[in-house]
């Protein structure tokens, strides 16, 4: 296949994670290793960035910056939730990819970003420019088809079981079996944030906290969960529960939703879900309860990340530049675990429409009969993500962070109204 040249172009879309930046730290450094990549542009704010040609070049920015990256926390380049919906947008998209050159587009984010990527992908195809699109996974929830872990997931349980632990010991020295405590994560579609909580439970302290786990995937009834809930009051001193925000009744149902109103792509605002369980336990047992939200503070807790998952995440970043130079187009890079007994892992490549608004639920196999803890089956799955800590420079007590200079490249197209 022939060389092809030009500029690239980086992106994030979607909510950010605490390793998000280290796949765009890993996609710069591995695209000033190829001669065929003449400038190293960011687009800000995602597909926003790109409509109304708002792009940064990051060959620019220093290589301490760049290093930086890898532990910090947030969406550095921006991020957006705008969807494109109409055929305008596609085509600007592609006439600004022409106006600078644009022969590699790396597009780092979850379902909904890499349907937005193959579909510019295609239109290029159709006018015969062109280009190669690879997607860089990236999603907190986890739940990405095809791919092994999504880069995110592995921090932010890592963060949720420190929560947990944390939060154990000040329950013991509070409780007298008359203390239910509700901590409520993110994950609307599946379990895979609550099921990671399942962690903080030390292998030879079976009665540790969490003692109920809501999924999203078990069917939710009012009745099962105060029932469960005095059981576990009668051998502890605190019940402690993890719900994930999604949480459904036997309908199919959300139970809690924070407004009536959707996002740009149709979902469903969530939350509430805690006080809801807060308000059942206080209703109809008497006893005292509290709920915690973690809200964004779980997916971007660079302090408690996992170095397994920054590593992974950086991988992930150098592994869809060397496909775009290798010839590939439309594909997402995938982490696929090793099938030795000790954990390994490398980058392989899944069809950017196999992935696209796609989900991976929690397999049913990983939860327990009572439906409201995890096995084995999942505890090896996910306990190899979490290893590892990240070594974060500090200041006057406080994390040095990434802050990019963001040095402006030169606008050639008119204003575009979206």
């Amino acid at each position: 296949m022939a060389e092809l040249v030009g500029n690239c172009l980086i992106g994030q879309s979607g909510g950010p994670t605490a390793v998000v930046n280290a796949s765009v730290a890993g996609a710069i450094t591995e695209a000033l290793n190829h001669e065929c990549i003449e400038e190293i542009y960011g687009c800000l704010n995602g597909v926003l960035g790109i409509l109304n040609e708002d792009f940064i070049d990051l060959a620019d920015e220093s290589q301490q910056t760049i290093r930086a990256l890898r532990y910090t926390p947030g969406a550095a380049l921006g991020t957006c939730r705008y969807k494109v919906k109409k055929q305008q947008d596609y085509e600007r998209i592609l006439e600004v990819f022409k106006a600078h050159n644009i022969r590699y587009f790396f597009y780092a984010g979850g379902n909904d970003s890499q349907d937005t990527a193959a579909r510019v992908g295609e239109l290029a195809a159709e006018q015969g420019y062109d280009l190669r699109v690879i997607g860089i996974p990236k999603t907190i929830d986890n739940d990405l088809p095809i791919i092994d872990h999504c880069p995110g997931y592995g921090s932010v349980i890592k963060y949720i079981c420190t929560t947990v632990q944390e939060m154990a010991c000040d329950h013991d020295a509070m409780g007298q079996h008359d203390l239910v405590s509700i901590l409520e994560v993110m994950g609307r579609s599946a379990g895979w944030i609550a099921a990671g909580s399942s962690l903080a439970k030390r292998r030879d302290h079976p009665h540790d906290p969490p003692h109920i786990i809501l999924l999203p995937e078990v069917h939710f009834t009012a009745e099962k969960f105060l029932e469960d809930v005095q059981r576990v009051l009668k051998r502890e001193k605190y019940c402690m529960v993890v719900v994930g925000e999604g949480l459904i009744d036997v309908d199919g149902n959300y139970i809690t939703t924070s407004s009536v109103s959707t996002d740009a792509f149709g979902h469903v605002q969530l939350g509430g879900v805690g006080d809801y369980l807060r308000g059942l336990v206080e209703a109809n047992l008497g006893i005292k309860a509290r709920s915690a939200k973690l809200g964004i503070s779980q997916r971007v807790a660079a302090h408690c990340a996992s170095k397994t998952d920054m590593d992974e995440a950086y991988l992930a970043g150098q592994a869809a530049v060397l496909a775009a130079v290798g010839g590939e187009t439309g594909k997402m890079v995938t982490l696929v675990r090793g099938e030795a007994e000790q954990y390994s892992c490398e980058t392989g490549l899944a069809d950017l429409h196999e992935v696209a608004n796609g989900v991976k639920k929690l397999p049913a196999e990983w939860v327990n009969e009572d439906g409201v803890s995890m096995n084995f089956q999942y505890h090896r799955y996910a306990l190899p993500l979490i290893q590892g800590e990240v070594d974060i420079p500090y200041t006057h007590g406080l994390p040095m962070f990434a802050h990019l200079d963001k040095g402006r490249v030169e606008k050639v197209m008119g204003s575009y109204e979206t």
